[in-house]
């Protein structure tokens, strides 16, 4: 038995499938909790943006048609949320997302890597929203130039010139680094 897509999940929640929706909720929560984190830096808002997404979703089922891949459709709710977000509160510095600690790496290691992972993020928090966005979606999310022009509804050649800016950005302030 083969797993059935994302679009097709979601056209079966459009139908009124909710366990197609938790599979959906299953598949994405960690993602969308993961980029919110990384957008807003605090794990309370990262998880009321989560759901919101969701819920969002869940809300427009009946009007998804599959022009573009769910995936995309998903990014492009979950960053207009974090956008919105953004532009209603003072950005906040960003901490890193919590991980099991390695034990292959010594106490002078870890403090190395950790104080590396907080000036990052300081450097991405001081981008503006669509920049930070676009990095976001580019580097940690692994979405083509493409498909973060259809999530932040503008042209690849945007996406070009975000990225291009945010690239100069980080580098100049992380070149001690």
């Amino acid at each position: 038995m083969t797993e059935a897509t994302d679009e097709q999940l979601m056209q079966s929640v459009a139908g009124g499938d909710l366990d197609a929706f938790n599979e959906l909720v299953l598949r994405y929560q960690g993602p969308a909790w993961k980029m919110a984190y990384r957008f807003l830096g605090d794990s309370m808002g990262a998880e009321d943006i989560a759901q919101e997404t969701f819920l969002k979703i869940l809300a427009a089922a009946h009007r998804y048609r599959p022009t573009a891949t769910f995936r995309t459709y998903f990014y492009r709710i979950l960053s207009r949320l974090c956008l919105d977000h953004a532009r209603k509160m003072h950005p906040s510095k960003i901490g890193d997302i919590p991980d099991v600690c390695d034990s292959s790496l010594g106490p002078a290691e870890i403090l190395i890597d950790t104080e590396r992972r907080v000036q990052i993020h300081t450097a991405l928090d001081s981008l503006p929203p669509n920049q930070k966005a676009a990095i976001i979606l580019r580097h940690y999310e692994g979405l083509s130039y493409a498909e973060i022009a259809q999530v932040l509804s503008v042209t690849p050649k945007a996406v070009e010139g975000l990225i291009s800016r945010a690239g100069t950005s980080l580098r100049a302030r992380l070149s001690p680094l």
